[in-house]
């Protein structure tokens, strides 16, 4: 069935252009040549049927009411050789090393702004700066415990980064329920082969989240962490449930805290007791009523006042979001050059700032070839595929450029890496992205493979989930690219 695909014009994650499978997806190519057209489909059907039994859904808000819809999974993997991966581990932890200077110097000192590298203006008029939290000292002066980094790979397979999530990735469940199901498909290949295991990535991320210790905890007595919830009707909730199981801390939600003498409490059926980090799935704004907005139902009243006394950590950091908006993403490089005094090891996406009016006027000329994107949104959402638009939605975002500039940045259309998927009983090529997982507290760590995300509908470049994509497991080999029997 793959002796049809073709890969165009794209580079293509498994098969060369002449039609072979690269080196190390052969015995991957071998297998699925081997296996009957009922096979595979049976192979589609376990896997689909393993998602739905499991309850693993999102909410698409985009439909009427919202829908809720089970994660489309393809089951041919994302394979990455090892010294591939190695090369994507060290330009993960210098690219988190360099944000959370940034994020600490910012709230602070303010060197990079006085040095002239980013300006004050793109900090300060920033919405997710928030004064509030202004020279308030942070357990391990870490700001980021969790991102979540998108990387693509250009027509020549180079990966580059495409945006940096550092205010509440979700999608790490995702990532071991791949694995899961990808165990029931086939059994045969994890005996086989050398694929790196996720089995102690849990205690890992579990470990991040405990050793981030407030002030007024230290040396005390065991810490309690919570994960906090914005509830069942949030898109990501399946993640937030599956993420406190398996690290053994209670889901709460806003309700079930309370702050007393700047002190955070739990309400348990024993009476109140203390909570000491706070992982929260819940955006800033929403947190503390007292703080931000009043009309929030979802936040604790006073959690920023104990925040302050160092009675609690707050995981990830309140106003990290200046950090990872769109316009901030072109200065990354800077950072890395200011902050480590090194070359990033993994480049940017050429981008476009519409604020500077020579290159606002290039993008206005330009639409139908471009990217634009809103520097605020994410999800897919208020964004312009140029190449794949109508007139008419490029008139529509003619004139949102035009109104606010610096809303909106441009990047030229990559061509997006391509992998095989297969799909209403055969196999054609989608473009793929991966999602990063990078875990920093005493350390850092990168979580072997990530979340391979996939643009399951045919010439689609959108690969996130409310947009119609889907997901692939992400299979590092352990054994230098070369599988062999265990």
């Amino acid at each position: 069935m793959l002796k049809q695909y073709d890969t165009g014009i794209f580079y293509d994650e498994m098969m060369n252009t002449n039609g072979t499978p690269k080196r190390h997806y052969q015995w991957f190519y071998e297998l699925v040549e081997d296996f009957s057209e009922n096979e595979l489909r049976e192979k589609h059907e376990t896997a689909q049927l393993n998602f739905l039994r499991k309850g693993i859904t999102f909410t698409v808000y985009s439909q009427a009411g919202g829908t809720e819809r089970t994660m489309p999974f393809d089951f041919v993997p994302i394979i990455i050789p090892k010294p591939q991966w190695n090369k994507i581990e060290e330009g993960m932890k210098q690219r988190l090393k360099a944000l959370n200077h940034f994020l600490e110097d910012i709230y602070h000192d303010q060197e990079i702004i006085k040095a002239g590298v980013v300006p004050r203006g793109l900090v300060e008029n920033n919405p997710y700066y928030y004064k509030q939290v202004q020279g308030l000292d942070v357990p391990l002066r870490n700001h980021v415990f969790l991102a979540g980094v998108d990387l693509i790979r250009d027509e020549n397979g180079e990966y580059r980064v495409l945006e940096d999530n550092l205010r509440n990735p979700s999608g790490m469940s995702y990532v071991f329920q791949n694995r899961y199901v990808m165990r029931q498909v086939y059994p045969e290949l994890f005996f086989q082969h050398s694929i790196e295991t996720l089995e102690h990535q849990l205690s890992e991320l579990q470990q991040t989240v405990m050793s981030h210790v407030p002030k007024q905890s230290e040396g005390n007595r065991s810490l309690t962490a919570v994960l906090l919830t914005p509830g069942m009707y949030n898109s990501a909730y399946y993640d937030h449930v599956f993420l406190a199981q398996q690290m053994g801390i209670e889901l709460v939600e806003g309700r079930d805290l309370v702050v007393k003498d700047d002190v955070v409490y739990m309400k348990t059926i024993r009476g109140l007791k203390r909570v000491d980090i706070i992982y929260r799935r819940i955006d800033d704004d929403f947190l503390d009523p007292e703080a931000f907005r009043p009309d929030s139902a979802l936040g604790v009243n006073g959690l920023l006042r104990a925040y302050k006394a160092g009675n609690v950590s707050i995981l990830n950091g309140i106003g990290n979001g200046v950090a990872d908006d769109k316009a901030m993403y072109v200065y990354v490089p800077e950072m890395i050059r200011f902050y480590l005094d090194e070359e990033p090891i993994i480049p940017n996406v050429e981008t476009y700032f519409l604020s500077d009016p020579e290159r606002m006027d290039y993008v206005l000329e330009h639409l139908d070839e471009l990217v634009v994107k809103n520097v605020g949104a994410s999800g897919g959402y208020d964004m312009l595929i140029g190449p794949q638009s109508s007139e008419e939605e490029r008139e529509l975002f003619r004139e949102k450029i035009i109104e606010k500039p610096n809303q909106y940045i441009a990047q030229p259309t990559i061509k997006l890496s391509r992998a095989p998927a297969y799909q209403d009983g055969r196999f054609y090529p989608c473009h793929v992205d991966l999602r990063v997982f990078v875990m920093n507290g005493e350390k850092t760590h990168v979580l072997p493979g990530g979340l391979s995300r996939v643009a399951l509908k045919e010439g689609s470049l959108v690969v996130n989930s409310s947009q119609g994509g889907g997901g692939k497991d992400t299979w590092i080999l352990s054994e230098g690219g070369e599988p062999h029997a265990k």
